[in-house]
């Protein structure tokens, strides 16, 4: 989205120190002097550990820039000083989002936030034009960045806010200002950082504080506990559902007497398209339109991710992970594959509970009436997932690093095999997919 230099100044509440340009003149707002290109507005962020004003000679491109200090390029043609650069990124994204006036999704969850918001875009885009939040730029910035991304005819604008403690959320809500808020769930996940489920909620609840029409949200006590809000509630839990089928990478449900299909398995994103539809019918459409527009969805990468590598099935699930999410992935897998290996890694930001949380995962899974098959864990973490699934004579070995367990699969396992991946990012299980790509002694 562009902007005149008056409406920039009027966004910001800015000090004008130079301009040698027409206010009228349109301009797109660059936070980055490698991808800037000629004729945008340089915005410097700054961060605990860079200060984007020390790049201002590199925005030679640029027409014009703010500024904190006193300093800046003869070349810039317009110069306007703000007392936080952040602050006027989040200024300029309210005043895009009151100036395009889309209906606001905004998203947040412990788990399934960005499968939600794909599924949510997937349904608003078969009817509406849409913008939704870009892979997992899902803080304050990615929400400025966002809303700046929207055409001036965008329709709905979907939002993913996730979180690192109190107040984050409360922030862009309040710059966001949306018109539909959904909460997936409250889990564990980042339970390191708040302490407990109740400081979760807490934080996931902050979603309301600024909306506007209804909430959308996981039928969890917890949630009803925090949601301090007076407008229309809904909530939705996978019991709504009525499963009629399930198969690899297919499921059909009946949902307020009307059938929807996905092209992905699983209760937990059966759940998840729960929202999604319920999106769709505050906005108007039709139980067709929204049936449509799920079936356009598809897994983005790392989540659920399948593929055939050297005679091996990988589905790749290993975008992130929490304990909830573990275990409903993990019973959805063993549920629907056949021959099925499972390699769990350690999960992260679980503080001083994490080897707690790890063993309730294999506690979890053990009574699962799990048979022919095979655990394989990665990181001394995820060895504590191994060990409580052993106490019931369940097969699994542990490897301290992905070459490890890459080898041992390679020299144990058959390619038939369906091989299931879930970790943390920092795990970086794509490495066990590159090294079976590779077939050979690593």
């Amino acid at each position: 989205m562009k902007f005149s230099i008056e409406e920039i100044i009027q966004a910001t509440n800015a000090k004008i120190i130079k301009n040698s340009i027409n206010n009228e003149e349109k301009t797109k707002i660059s936070t980055d002097t490698r991808s800037l290109e000629c004729g945008d507005f340089y915005l410097p962020l700054k961060g605990d550990n860079f200060d984007g004003e020390n790049f201002l000679q590199k925005a030679d491109k640029a027409i014009g820039c703010f500024i904190t200090k006193d300093s800046y390029p003869d070349f810039m043609k317009v110069v306007l000083k703000v007392n936080d650069t952040k602050e006027a990124y989040f200024q300029l994204a309210q005043f895009s989002r009151k100036k395009v006036n889309p209906k606001v999704v905004h998203i947040t969850g412990s788990s399934g936030k960005t499968t939600t918001k794909e599924m949510v875009y997937s349904v608003c885009s078969s009817k509406f034009k849409t913008t939704k939040t870009f892979s997992n730029h899902n803080n304050e910035i990615g929400f400025s960045e966002t809303t700046l991304s929207m055409d001036e005819n965008c329709e709905v604008l979907i939002v993913e806010t996730g979180m690192r403690g109190l107040g984050e959320i409360a922030l862009v809500s309040k710059y966001l200002n949306p018109d539909i808020g959904i909460i997936t769930n409250v889990g564990s996940a980042h339970i390191g950082r708040l302490g407990s489920l109740d400081n979760i909620a807490k934080a996931k609840c902050e979603i309301t504080s600024n909306l506007k029409e209804t909430l959308i949200a996981n039928n969890s006590e917890r949630i009803k506990k925090f949601a301090n809000f007076d407008g229309e509630k809904i909530y939705y839990s996978i019991s709504d559902a009525k499963l009629i089928e399930k198969r690899p990478k297919y499921s059909k449900f009946e949902y307020k007497n009307n059938i929807y299909e996905l092209n992905t398995d699983g209760n937990y994103n059966i759940e998840n398209s729960l929202a999604a539809i319920e999106v769709g019918l505050k906005l108007n459409m039709t139980p067709e339109e929204i049936k449509r527009g799920l079936l356009t969805y598809k897994p983005i990468e790392k989540r659920w991710e399948e593929e055939k590598v050297n005679g091996y099935t990988i589905i790749n699930d290993s975008y992130n992970a929490n304990p909830d999410s573990m275990k409903a992935s993990v019973e959805a897998f063993l549920e629907l594959y056949k021959n099925p290996v499972v390699i769990l890694g350690d999960m992260g930001e679980l503080g001083d509970m994490e080897v707690e949380l790890h063993r309730n995962v294999g506690k979890f899974l053990k009574d699962k009436n799990i048979k022919n098959v095979i655990f394989l864990t990665v990181g001394d973490l995820a060895a504590e997932i191994g060990k409580e699934l052993a106490k019931s004579g369940i097969t699994v070995k542990n490897f301290k690093n992905n070459k490890d367990v890459s080898l041992y699969i390679l020299e144990n396992i058959n390619i038939d095999t369906t091989i299931f991946l879930k970790a943390s990012r920092s795990m970086k299980f794509e490495e066990i997919i590159e090294n079976l790509r590779r077939n050979k002694t690593l």
